[in-house]
């Protein structure tokens, strides 16, 4: 034992944590009424639940959620698989802003996975699966016939995707109708006199390249414009060879002198290429937005919005939804665009 200039100084412990008990003393009520108060149970009279609730937010309560789980068999754990957006300025921020939003006083923490890889997409969904390490799941960008959904949907494992696919088994889904935002878009430059449009479409594996495909045919077939979808890049590639593609073609004799951008990126990178061609004055878009920055860049702008945050609140409504009444037909929301045009 250490004595004199050796001897190790008394650890202090920190306040104890509060706990159910602690409310109930403070409260008066018993441990079972707290607990089925902070479950938000109606039998509960809701005075009592908030008076439970605003003793818990000022003691700091937190429930202990390796109990939870042993009771419940829940984890009250949320995960959003996170792939990158990089077309599309600030989709990761108003996502996570509208799904807290809609977590917000449920008791679920978010606990958010990126996923940067275009190889596999199945691992980081099976090791959440197979482990239970979360009550539901949210992820983004999805294919025709994608291996999560299809995955999920044999596991019955809750989950609500960004992104629609062509299963015909119903399952819950937030998208936003990128079909209407091509036709709207095609529509708006054909009136401002553009001969050739060329819409710049994400890669072939996603869904929502066939929306917006049909949306600028749709236009096509009724205005006759001519139109062009270059192979050489697509929403997804880098920034500066989208630039360095626009600036190849703005001069030559069919370049086209409208475009659909899917985000914010497109479009500043066509307009550089065309500037640096020396065509900016011929340069004319729609674009899809969701930050505001295209409007500080340029007045002009001619932009459609698309409004993440809500569709944040709607995956983290839709989820909760599935996984309190997974008996109920999955719900499903197709997001309208905001169309911004100048006039």
């Amino acid at each position: 034992m250490p004595t004199g200039d050796h001897e190790q100084p008394s650890v202090r412990s920190g306040p104890p944590r509060p706990t159910l008990k602690t409310i109930a003393e403070m409260s008066g009520l018993a441990v079972a009424t707290v607990s089925r108060a902070l479950a938000d149970d109606p039998k509960i009279a809701e005075a009592t639940r908030k008076r439970v609730a605003e003793i818990a937010r000022l003691i700091g309560y937190e429930p202990d959620r390796a109990a939870r789980r042993l009771r419940t068999g829940r984890t009250m754990v949320i995960n959003l698989i996170l792939d990158p957006h990089f077309e599309v300025l600030g989709f990761g921020n108003a996502l996570l802003v509208g799904l807290t939003g809609a977590l917000e006083g449920t008791g679920y923490n978010l606990v958010v996975t990126p996923h940067f890889t275009e190889e596999d997409v199945l691992p980081p969904i099976r090791r959440i699966v197979t482990n239970r390490q979360a009550d539901g799941l949210i992820f983004t960008r999805t294919a025709p016939f994608d291996e999560r959904v299809r995955f999920l949907m044999e596991q019955g494992f809750p989950f609500v995707c960004h992104g629609r696919t062509e299963f015909t088994e119903p399952h819950p889904w937030v998208d936003h109708d990128n079909e209407a935002f091509a036709y709207a878009a095609a529509g708006r430059l054909v009136a401002q006199g553009c001969q050739r449009i060329c819409a710049l479409l994400p890669p072939e594996s996603l869904t929502f390249r066939q929306h917006l495909r049909y949306g600028l045919m749709r236009a096509v077939r009724e205005t006759g414009v001519e139109f062009h979808i270059p192979d050489e890049v697509t929403l997804d590639s880098p920034m500066d060879r989208i630039q360095a593609w626009a600036q190849a073609i703005a001069t030559t004799p069919d370049s086209p002198d409208g475009f659909i951008c899917g985000g914010e990126a497109s479009w500043l990178a066509i307009r550089n290429g065309y500037r640096a061609a020396g065509q900016g004055a011929r340069f004319r878009a729609v674009a899809k937005s969701i930050s505001g920055i295209l409007s500080q860049i340029d007045a002009g702008a001619e932009v459609i919005h698309e409004d993440i945050e809500e569709a944040g609140r709607l995956l983290g409504d839709h989820l909760l939804r599935r996984i309190a009444e997974p008996h109920l037909p999955p719900p499903q929301t197709l997001q309208a665009p905001v169309i911004q045009f100048r006039d």
